[in-house]
């Protein structure tokens, strides 16, 4: 009986032991387990990285053409009165374009600007669906309109499309029957769809960016005197 109850104790301290190494590996691999996940989370650290040095590169490029803008533009146009909308803005002028998104819209440094940035936020599908409505309702030959109609919806509405904006269904379909008999009206729904998506998120974003303070804050080194 002694000799039993020896090996009993001995059968319970080996498994006591192996019990305490089984822990000690379960806790390991949460260890192991808890590097991934700090792993994860330092690709995503890296991934946000990306894509702030992306927009730090639209900013720049935006930058260099904003500034070179009004001397290529003024050797192509001799029209004093379409002069002014391609000079770099004054801190006043620009903060106007927040009074109200048209009026950034209207003036084409404005809307150079508020492209750019729509590129830097992967959304400027929405601006580019935008203008091309402003331009299909300026179409005036019935064959055209129909030749334009078909490419803004192969473009931009259908499924996949290489710009698919971000629209209901139900207004494609309309889209889509309609564009058989093209009208000037084919995309004022979508259109006013889209145009109050960025009146409504990236405008006002826009108007926080640093790009933009720094327009309202500083005075360009160098203007040309505007309307000669």
């Amino acid at each position: 009986k002694g000799r039993a109850a020896v090996k009993r104790g001995r059968g319970e301290a080996i498994a006591m032991q192996s019990a305490l190494f089984l822990a000690l590996q379960h806790d390991g691999g949460r260890m192991e387990r808890g590097g991934c996940r700090r792993s994860e989370a330092a690709e995503e650290g890296e991934k946000g990285r990306m894509k702030r040095t992306i927009i730090k590169d639209w900013k720049t490029r935006l930058s260099y053409f904003l500034q070179n803008s009004s001397n290529s533009t003024k050797m192509k146009s001799k029209k004093a009165g379409k002069h002014r909308t391609y000079f770099r803005p004054s801190p006043e002028e620009a903060q106007l374009w927040s009074e109200a998104f048209d009026e950034l819209l209207a003036n084409k440094y404005g809307l150079a600007a508020f492209r750019a940035f729509l590129k830097s936020e992967f959304c400027e599908e929405n601006i580019e669906f935008w203008l091309a409505c402003e331009d299909f309702k300026k179409t005036k030959s019935p064959q055209k309109l129909t030749s334009k109609a078909k490419k803004i919806y192969n473009d931009f509405i259908e499924k996949e499309a290489p710009k698919e904006i971000n629209i209901d269904f139900q207004t494609k379909n309309t889209i889509a029957q309609n564009i058989q008999e093209a009208t000037h009206t084919c995309f004022s729904a979508a259109q006013k769809r889209v145009y109050s998506l960025m009146e409504n998120n990236s405008y006002p974003r826009f108007l926080e960016s640093e790009f933009y303070q720094e327009l309202c804050k500083k005075t360009p080194i160098t203007r040309t005197a505007q309307g000669t």
